[in-house]
């Protein structure tokens, strides 16, 4: 499946638009607890962990959102815009949130 950021596909001509169509990844308190215990895992201030942890949740993000642009027949997924969010929960509590988006559509 195509995915790109941008509204059309290059050497392809969008035949049918499907609708838009989303993907959510959360990731819980308890990861930056975690990452930040183990301050060794931070070089040069980037933390290896907490970059794939991010990395693993985009992929969800990005798989659900191609997962649903199946469920509705399109073949490419164009306009993708990718974000993050913070989330508070309870007092000092947490979670990340990764989301996919973007327009389900068929191309030739």
């Amino acid at each position: 499946m195509i995915i790109t950021t941008t509204p059309t596909v290059d050497g392809g001509r969008i035949r049918e638009y499907k609708g838009v169509v989303t993907g959510e990844a959360i990731l819980g308190a308890n990861i930056f607890r975690d990452f930040f215990a183990g301050i060794t895992d931070i070089v040069g201030g980037r933390s290896g962990a907490y970059e794939g942890e991010l990395r693993k949740a985009r992929e969800i993000a990005m798989r659900e959102m191609m997962e649903d642009a199946r469920r509705l027949g399109g073949n490419a997924v164009v306009g993708v815009d990718l974000d993050y969010e913070t989330i508070s929960v309870g007092s000092g509590g947490g979670m990340l949130m990764v989301s996919a988006s973007g327009t389900a559509v068929v191309v030739e």
